[in-house]
């Protein structure tokens, strides 16, 4: 039996979570490098869906994404995604809901779906490739969001 801690430290008012929360956390997210390393593999098993706006879109997205804007969701998910498949939903990044929104969408109507952690933000802070408008751009790695040089965060 776990022993409830009591305190009066802020921290610990609250009981620690169970590992039962983070195995749900995991099923529900999944990290940016996550991505891009899945997103490499000759067969990845999951689509990758943006849902921001057009101009979103047109300014920067993950190569190889599906464009499904939040509130189209419901109209265009059929035209343009496998039930089978499992999503990775993103939007900008950790100060916007909208791919917890689209992900709410997307698995109301029967999808598997995960958000990516961090969005288009973290995607590129994390320093990978992206498509615009205009072609493909990448930026150096954030030193603060991934180590310089290294392929993956070692996480």
């Amino acid at each position: 039996m776990t022993q409830l801690i009591v305190s009066e430290n802020p921290v610990l008012r609250v009981p620690p979570a169970a590992p039962a929360y983070f195995a749900a956390s995991l099923a529900f997210h999944a990290d940016v490098s996550d991505v891009a390393a899945g997103l490499q593999a000759e067969i990845p098993g999951f689509v990758v869906v943006d849902s921001r706006s057009t101009a979103s879109w047109d300014q920067g997205h993950v190569p190889g994404a599906v464009h499904l804007p939040t509130a189209q969701v419901p109209q265009l998910a059929a035209e343009f995604l496998d039930r089978d498949v499992p999503v990775v939903v993103y939007c900008w990044g950790p100060g916007c809901n909208g791919a917890t929104r689209a992900a709410h969408a997307l698995a109301s109507l029967g999808h598997q779906v995960k958000e990516m952690l961090g969005g288009m933000e973290y995607w590129i802070r994390e320093g990978y490739a992206f498509k615009t408008s205009e072609g493909e751009a990448r930026h150096e790695a954030d030193p603060l969001t991934a180590p310089l040089g290294a392929d993956a965060c070692g996480c």
